[in-house]
């Protein structure tokens, strides 16, 4: 599939490679620059994840998610308390109020139980893994740690198009980052039927909560983008991943960089995985605006917003911000826990 000419295609090697020129990571971080401030969304390519490691980690996930629904639901979310890790079943997630076509597994840094943010934290501790397929649980955690590692090198690069030091963002927001791994299956729209819902997405419109989301998209695509210009397709290409801003990178920037809204319709007529990874602040990092940053026209960001809220307006830290978030996301889920 060609690219929309709206999403650029940047080659992050230079933010990776230690023997990269000035020159090169300039070039890099000019196009990091202009997708950040225009679109908020951009394709990066010689990223350095390894194709094999992606595919044993596409095809564990289509053998756990071809299981029947109760050998899934073994590592049901409810078994980890406020960990919040493991598997929800179809319809078993809200995005804006509304139930989501798709099942999934949520993974987090893996912790061992004698670490203390285990003990004192939400949405800290041991993963769940399914004993079938057993290959699952090295490629997810191989994985979580190339993203971690390609998280902070682009991060260098968003520091480095604000005209900061590389290191601002380890320095000041991710020296121990809020990193969260999802795995997503869409089924079939047609094969669910919620009653009374005129249009159902796969992820209604919405914007990612931390700095960083980057994404994997199996074969099917279905990732849309909200532009000025209306509703723009990013289909996959080949040997790339999809990143997009986060909320809490346009509070910080003041709305200098966007937190673009974007939403999944499964239209493939098959079953679609994907692979979003968000790399957030540290739980306790301060979220609080960059000084000296140009600023950009004040606007009301609640007029446009899905949400009627403005992420622009928070300041405190990072952990309470996402853990508000996240019980409106598993409403269930989070009034057991809290009773």
């Amino acid at each position: 599939a060609e690219h929309p000419a709206d999403i650029p295609v940047i080659n992050v090697s230079p933010l990776i490679d230690e023997c990269a020129s000035r020159d090169e990571i300039h070039t890099a971080v000019q196009a990091i620059a202009s997708a950040c401030r225009h679109v908020g969304f951009f394709y990066i390519s010689h990223h350095g994840v390894s194709e094999s490691l992606q595919d044993r980690l596409e095809n564990a996930s289509q053998e756990f998610f071809a299981l029947p629904l109760e050998e899934k639901m073994d590592i049901a979310m409810i078994k980890s308390g406020k960990a919040w890790r493991g598997f929800f079943p179809v319809g078993g997630e809200l995005t804006s109020g509304k139930p989501d076509i798709k099942e999934g597994i949520y993974f987090s840094e893996e912790l061992d139980i004698s670490d203390q943010r285990a003990v004192e934290l939400p949405l800290h501790g041991a993963n769940q893994f399914p004993s079938h397929p057993p290959e699952l649980k090295a490629a997810v955690l191989e994985y979580m740690v190339a993203m971690t590692n390609l998280g902070h090198s682009l991060l260098k690069g968003i520091a480095l198009s604000l005209g900061l030091s590389s290191d601002f963002f380890q320095a000041n927001y991710t020296s121990q980052p809020t990193t969260l791994f999802r795995i997503f299956n869409y089924p079939i729209p047609d094969s669910f039927n919620y009653e009374g819902s005129d249009q159902l997405f796969g992820v209604g419109e919405h914007t990612d909560y931390g700095l960083l989301t980057i994404l994997k998209q199996d074969k099917c695509g279905g990732l849309q983008v909200k532009l000025p210009s209306g509703w723009v397709q990013a289909p996959v290409l080949p040997g790339t991943f999809v990143v997009n801003l986060g909320d809490m990178l346009d509070r910080i920037t003041q709305g200098l960089y966007r937190s673009t809204p974007h939403r999944v319709l499964n239209t493939a007529g098959r079953a679609r995985l994907s692979f979003p990874f968000f790399f957030d602040p540290s739980w306790n990092a301060i979220v609080k605006p960059i000084e000296g940053l140009s600023k950009l026209e004040c606007y009301d960001e609640r007029s446009t917003r899905w949400d009627d809220a403005d992420p622009r307006e928070y300041e405190g830290e990072y952990g309470a911000y996402l853990t508000a978030k996240v019980s409106k996301v598993f409403p269930d889920l989070f009034a057991t826990l809290s009773e």
